[in-house]
């Protein structure tokens, strides 16, 4: 399957979304599957005293699992996608 970066989904494709999850000393991959809806950069509103030009912007993906699910996921540097 072609990987992709991030910038380079589009809304429609069907996709697998892939995020190491670390608890601990424990490390595991969390899979999902879906159609991208949306593509947005989350703006975030941390409840910490923060200078007023210091902004704090997530990329998220939103998308429909395959049992019709809305669903988002977060991108950090670790995720992975792959167009199906």
């Amino acid at each position: 399957m072609p990987t992709v970066s991030y910038e380079e989904l589009k809304p429609g494709q069907r996709v697998r979304i892939t995020q190491p999850m670390r608890v601990g000393q424990k490390r595991w991959p969390v899979v999902v599957e879906g159609t991208v809806r949306d593509l947005k950069v989350m703006v975030t509103g941390f409840t910490v005293e923060r200078g007023p030009d210091d902004v704090v912007t997530a990329p998220t993906v939103h998308f429909v699992k395959d049992n019709g699910e809305l669903s988002s996921v977060t991108v950090d540097e670790f995720t992975t996608f792959e167009v199906l």
